[in-house]
């Protein structure tokens, strides 16, 4: 197996980035219950071929903490001064659940640093079908007292299909065990109210979708009961060009429950970009 580096990224809040492999970069962006971890099966997967690599978002994982409030924008700045650290002027960017909405944002403020796009388990719309109850169902237990480990193990089913083994439950688990409390409840607001920020003014989603004029690649699993498939479609409908691939057997967390399925769209995918697809638009 190919090893895996960690690199923290100054200044603060300093940022944990795990790489594997060389090659054209492709980065990895987390959902609001992971942290860079949930990666490691692509990252060994693809690093023969590709720089791979995956952070934690500020407030999760190996990265820091931080005071005051969180604007969602602050995850696009976080990863912009990532790939000028990192010296990476044009990035593959796959992202999953809130990940997917991060990697939406960026390429809508830098799409001249995005090779092209990887959009897993996610959504475009700011609104949820569900985006108070959402909201409620997170925040209530912890701001009674309990603990992200607390909540973990009734939390964890959620993300999986219908039917996961016991090694994914457990995987899950510790995901959700490991958040950042305090940053957390912080994410969890900014990404289910980003209509109310400013930054947004105007817009319906995290990017329009007719504007993305890169690859770009839709991942779901079949099962997934968070970001349903209607939710993939409606991107892969809106983009130029896009592709949907819908993982058989996984819920939402299907990189983790399908690896093998979920890594071999993506090796086909990116490979297909390096071998001389343009660019559209």
């Amino acid at each position: 197996m190919m090893p895996i580096t960690t690199t923290r990224i100054p200044p603060a809040p300093c940022i944990a980035v795990d790489s594997c492999g060389s090659g054209p970069a492709v980065m990895f962006l987390h959902g609001i219950g992971g942290n860079r971890s949930n990666w490691h099966d692509q990252l060994t997967a693809l690093g023969d071929r590709y720089h791979a690599l995956a952070w934690d978002a500020r407030g999760y994982g190996g990265s820091d903490d931080y005071e005051g409030p969180l604007a969602f924008g602050d995850f696009s700045a976080d990863l912009l001064r990532v790939l000028d650290a990192l010296g990476i002027e044009r990035v593959h960017l796959c992202g999953l659940s809130m990940g997917g909405m991060i990697a939406q944002d960026f390429y809508r403020r830098h799409p001249q640093r995005v090779r092209s796009l990887v959009l897993a388990d996610t959504r475009n719309p700011f609104q949820r079908f569900n985006n108070d109850e959402f909201l409620r169902q997170r925040e209530a237990p912890l701001k009674a007292g309990k603990t992200p480990r607390d909540i973990a193990p009734g939390l964890a089913p959620t993300l999986a299909s219908l039917a996961p083994s016991q090694a994914v439950l457990t995987r899950l688990i510790d995901s959700v065990a490991a958040l950042h409390k305090e940053s957390y409840l912080k994410t969890l607001r900014a990404t289910t109210q980003v209509a109310e920020d400013p930054a947004f003014a105007g817009a319906a989603g995290f990017v329009e979708l007719a504007t993305i004029k890169v690859p770009t690649l839709v991942i779901c699993g079949s099962e997934d009961r968070v970001t349903p498939p209607a939710m993939s479609e409606f991107i892969a409908a809106g983009v130029a060009g896009a592709e949907l691939v819908m993982i058989a057997g996984a819920g939402h967390l299907s990189n983790i429950e399908q690896p093998t399925a979920f890594n071999r769209a993506m090796r086909n995918f990116l490979d297909r970009v390096e071998g001389g697809e343009p660019d559209r638009g």
